[in-house]
């Protein structure tokens, strides 16, 4: 069979008009603009109305695809949406989605992988595509989360938001594309992210909803140290894998959901902030949408030209990790004389010399991962003493008798 390769021809984004500021949640929960940004960089959501649905998202930035890519939604032969937030349990999200676009020939297919489900449907059309079994795909990722969040819970509702943001992937004979994957699930961590009243294993009853069971729970540290450590092994894999090292890519794009989290990465890393693209602080986490709304601005912004190369990266629900390495072909590519530096002796030297370079960019990262965790190690206690001793002052204050006469 023959191999293709896979290209993105068209990209869209949308995200609702309403925007809640921080601002706005101070009168909504305990919490500040200070607080909020010094510990997550979100300084306002986008959220959907009260009638707008996961799937009315998804089909304005599948739209906006088709348009940019210039094929009709009847070229379409398979639509992937990434969601963990459908407009119903049952039928999927996806081939409401199919319908409304009128792509009649397409078929349909949900991806449930919390935020990583966009990558993860990158590399599922990928497949298709390679194979040649497929020459056009919508990939998507759409969340209205802003439904699952309890608004009186300042540990979530100040994270999140809703949004959509959609690819066209299409079959090319031109080298590029995902040049590699990775795909990563840790379920003894299955329960660090959950709504835990919706589903097969418990019951939704009155009791339940009073307890707002329907509602997103997070153990923040759990997931903070989770996304920490795979986005860091993830990147290092996926660029190592491509036969690169950090120097042969253009930007990075990771998910969307604490800037600490991105910040800390991109350190260890070493990696320049100016290759990083970073929206949290306009939209919050949007979970799958998060990926596909950063690269959709990336690309408008002109960040991202013809012979990029890009990694996605991201951790979510599951708890499951995902990242991949994708070079943005030319328009057109003109044939090239076979050069004496892609002969197979020299590219047996190139090869070992990549094999060499990654070996000494993957200790650098582990020395630097070292550091920082020593220096966290130090830290912590001081910062907790210095915590403790500020709210045992502030106790103090509040029982000192009042001096007014």
């Amino acid at each position: 069979m023959s191999m293709y390769h896979s290209r993105i021809t068209g990209w869209g984004s949308y995200s609702p008009a309403r925007i809640l500021t921080n601002a706005e949640l101070e009168g909504m929960v305990d919490t500040s603009d200070e607080w909020i940004v010094s510990r997550t960089g979100i300084r306002e959501r986008h959220l959907a109305a009260a009638d707008e649905t996961t799937a009315d998202m998804a089909v304005v930035a599948c739209e906006k695809a088709l348009a940019r890519a210039e094929i009709d939604a009847s070229e379409i032969d398979l639509i992937i949406l990434a969601t963990s937030t459908p407009d119903h349990l049952c039928p999927p999200s996806s081939s409401i989605i199919q319908h409304r676009l009128g792509a009649t020939r397409a078929g349909a297919m949900s991806v449930v992988t919390g935020c990583t489900g966009f990558v993860y449907g990158l590399v599922t059309a990928t497949q298709f595509i390679q194979t040649g079994a497929y020459k056009n795909i919508l990939v998507v990722g759409s969340e209205k989360l802003s439904y699952a969040i309890d608004w009186e819970d300042r540990n979530t509702c100040v994270l999140f938001g809703d949004g959509a943001g959609a690819v066209v992937v299409s079959q090319s004979e031109q080298p590029g594309g995902m040049l590699s994957m990775l795909l990563g699930s840790d379920g003894s961590d299955w329960d660090a992210l959950i709504v835990p009243g919706i589903g097969s294993a418990s019951e939704l009853t009155n009791e339940a909803l009073a307890r707002k069971e329907h509602k997103l729970r997070m153990d923040g540290q759990r997931v903070f140290k989770f996304a920490a450590r795979t986005m860091i092994d993830s990147v290092t894999q996926v660029v190592v894998d491509a036969g690169m090292t950090l120097n042969d890519i253009q930007l990075v794009i990771p998910h969307q959901a604490n800037q600490r989290i991105i910040d800390l990465a991109a350190k260890r890393l070493g990696i320049d902030q100016d290759k990083i693209v970073s929206n949290i602080a306009r939209y919050g986490n949007t979970s799958a949408a998060s990926i596909p709304l950063a690269l959709c601005e990336a690309l408008d912004d002109g960040r991202l030209k013809p012979g990029d190369r890009a990694v996605f990266v991201a951790f979510g629900a599951g708890l499951t990790n995902a990242a991949c390495v994708w070079e943005f072909q030319p328009e057109h590519v003109e044939e090239q004389p076979i050069l004496v530096t892609n002969w197979p002796v020299s590219e047996a030297f190139r090869e070992r010399a990549l094999q060499m370079k990654a070996a000494a960019w993957r200790a650098q990262v582990q020395a630097r991962t070292m550091a920082s965790d020593a220096a966290m190690s130090v830290m912590l206690p001081l910062y907790t003493f210095r915590k403790g001793v500020k709210k045992r002052l502030q106790e103090l204050d509040l029982t000192q008798p009042n001096d007014e006469s």
